[in-house]
């Protein structure tokens, strides 16, 4: 590929670039500390270009596709039919039976004490009971086979002597499944991305993508405000989590294509505020 010098770029493909490089120092981050070599980065932005470009040319002519791919993205013809031929590394799966009981276990108002705390509920019997609660989520999973699978993620603990089944955890971490864990990052902060990429490219209201900055801060403030986030949170996905399952429910009532999908998120960063004399002058 071609480079090309940043002074012959407009102002707004210098804009990108600048937030390009502040979204990829992250990313620089992680995959040197995985020890993944630069090269195997350079060739997955190649497949996301040629993947790109191909989408927008969707309905062209087949015969032309190669030729058009190669003018958008700069890459030659032989270089864009060699990276059409060579797979790309599938996301790890971050869904399962597992996680799924878990959401809706801490989401449902009828699992949840007064204080919005997932109850201690009956193994088996009418709802709520856990036999009850894994039919909800699925029919492919016996309940037996679910729980011992969510007593190995030690997410909840069975007591026999009640045979009761309690949650011991309300948020699943895969600590212990690599994979796993950045296959989560990958479908939490790609779809974060997607929707403020499309919001750039139209008219700024494709999806809901906001966020609020509070600085000035001491570490002790920090400390308090995870936890009002981590409040919020709680009573955020206590919330929409009946109200969206309602939805579903009634589009199955209605017999509406069940065919879209909705994620929602919140996160938080703390760290320290750059020096005065590391900020940048704009007045020069």
């Amino acid at each position: 590929m071609n480079k090309t010098a940043p002074d012959t770029l407009s102002i707004e493909q210098q804009a990108l670039l600048a937030a390009m490089g502040h979204l990829l120092k992250p990313f620089a981050k992680l995959g040197l500390a995985k020890g993944v070599p630069i090269q195997a980065v350079e060739e997955l932005i190649r497949h996301a270009y040629v993947d790109a470009a191909k989408q927008a040319c969707e309905g062209s002519n087949p015969e032309r596709l190669t030729s058009r791919i190669s003018t958008m993205t700069g890459l030659t013809r032989r270089e864009v039919a060699r990276i059409q031929q060579s797979p790309v590394p599938e996301l790890p799966a971050t869904r399962s039976a597992a996680t799924d009981l878990l959401t809706y276990w801490t989401s449902q108002t009828s699992y949840l004490s007064k204080k919005k705390k997932p109850l201690a509920i009956p193994r088996q019997g009418p709802a709520p009971s856990f036999e009850a609660l894994a039919a909800n989520v699925t029919k492919d999973v016996h309940p037996r086979s679910l729980l011992a699978e969510m007593i190995r993620l030690n997410l909840v603990t069975h007591r026999k002597a009640t045979d009761t089944v309690e949650l011991l955890e309300e948020v699943f971490v895969p600590n212990d499944d690599w994979p796993q864990m950045v296959g989560f990052l990958g479908v939490n902060v790609g779809d974060h991305l997607e929707a403020a990429v499309s919001n750039v490219l139209g008219d700024g209201h494709q999806h809901f993508e906001q966020a609020l900055l509070a600085d000035e801060l001491s570490a002790e403030s920090v400390v308090q405000a995870k936890a009002l986030i981590s409040a919020q949170w709680h009573n955020l996905i206590t919330t929409l989590g009946p109200a969206l399952q309602a939805l579903m429910d009634a589009d199955k009532a209605a017999h509406r294509p069940q065919d879209q999908a909705v994620r929602i998120g919140l996160y938080s960063l703390s760290k320290a505020m750059p020096s005065p004399a590391s900020s940048v002058n704009l007045s020069q």
